[in-house]
């Protein structure tokens, strides 16, 4: 039989013990949200106006020899400077302090690689240009009691540029690396066969495709005109204007005339007004035992992992994906998504915390 000194201590006992988060506690994550803001904005801005590449390839410079090599203020310079230390973009390089108006500023390790080499899978300077353009944040602030929607179609040049440009390190990684841990695709792909490239945008991952895969016939198939045209400009300077087919159409409707070996959707899926029907279209479409390859962006599947970089990253993409109506999708919803339409041996990879592949094979 229990007596009152058994039970255990009272709520108001225990809420006394436990007062949870203080204001002195909570102030620092608005700040930090704040400084994340400038820190942004200072790379923005040292990449289009060209401080950071100058940096990249002349080494450490003053403010001064700054803003003389890029026609620009100098004092106005010096300010971004040490906004760019204190985020940490930039080092001191020297015996001056890095507030010295004489101080020689550095680019901080691999800052030049995640910056500026769009080739490299690791990079990261395309995001800070994409957040930045009206499409995100403007028009979803302009549209927050209209709920209006918009479509590719409807947005800038700019944009689509932007997007491709953010876009690349997901080809980079995906081939031939991504593809490669996909059981019996390279060696399939090295032989050669048709690889459609679904959502293909500006044609990066199709030059990418036909570099690695020289013995594949490529078509690209977009439902955004002008990304298509700019496309059909890059195969030709890339000289593979006869050797891959172009096709506009919505990923719903699109139809081959003959069967491919794989189809690959990138960074895409999600988009997909009817991502079942799409599916049924991409079966359709493959050779029996062809593969489908979804290679995409992993929304968080639980409140810590939504709370990291790479979650807080993934819910800014979803400002853009809201206004077409669309949002990220867990990985496991693509396990199900292939299951469900008959495909099998399927499978993933993480190959980052922003980047996950997904693939299955049609049933021979």
């Amino acid at each position: 039989m229990s007596t009152d000194s058994d039970r255990p201590e009272t709520t108001a006992a225990s809420d006394a013990a436990d007062p949870g988060p203080q204001l002195s506690d909570q102030a620092p994550i608005l700040l930090g949200l704040a400084a994340g803001y400038i820190g942004h904005r200072c790379v923005g801005l040292g990449l289009r106006s060209g401080l950071i590449a100058e940096l990249a390839d002349g080494g450490p410079r003053t403010a001064r020899e700054l803003a003389g090599r890029r026609g620009l203020d100098p004092y106005l310079v010096w300010v971004w400077c040490r906004g760019a230390f204190a985020a940490g973009l930039v080092e001191r390089a020297g015996d001056e302090p890095a507030l010295a108006a004489d101080a020689r500023y550095e680019l901080a390790p691999h800052m030049a690689t995640l910056l500026l080499d769009s080739d490299s899978p690791a990079f990261l300077g395309g995001i800070f240009p994409l957040l930045e353009q009206p499409e995100v944040f403007d028009r979803f602030e302009r549209t927050l009691a209209t709920g209006e929607r918009m479509w590719w179609a409807d947005t800038s040049p700019d944009w689509i540029q932007a997007v491709s440009r953010s876009g690349r390190p997901f080809y980079t990684r995906l081939v031939p690396g991504g593809l490669a841990q996909v059981p019996g695709l390279a060696e399939r792909l090295g032989q050669g066969g048709r690889v459609v490239d679904t959502a293909c945008g500006t044609g990066r991952g199709l030059v990418r495709l036909a570099t690695h895969y020289p013995q594949c016939e490529l078509v690209g198939v977009d439902g955004d005109p002008h990304s298509i045209e700019q496309a059909r400009a890059a195969m030709a300077q890339a000289g593979l204007a006869e050797r891959v087919q172009l096709v506009c159409s919505p990923l719903e409707e699109f139809t081959l005339d003959q069967p491919a070996s794989v189809v690959i959707n990138n960074i895409s899926m999600h988009e997909c007004r009817d991502i079942d029907q799409v599916t049924r279209q991409v079966r359709a479409a493959l050779d029996p035992g062809g593969w489908f390859v979804v290679s995409d962006f992993p929304f968080p599947e639980d409140e810590p992992t939504l709370r990291t970089p790479p979650g807080r990253l993934m819910s800014g993409v979803q400002v853009f994906e809201a206004q077409i109506d669309d949002q990220l999708l867990p990985r496991a919803a693509y396990d199900g998504l292939l299951d469900r339409h008959g495909f099998t041996d399927v499978d993933h990879v993480q190959l980052t915390p922003v980047h996950a592949v997904t693939w299955g094979r049609r049933a021979a």
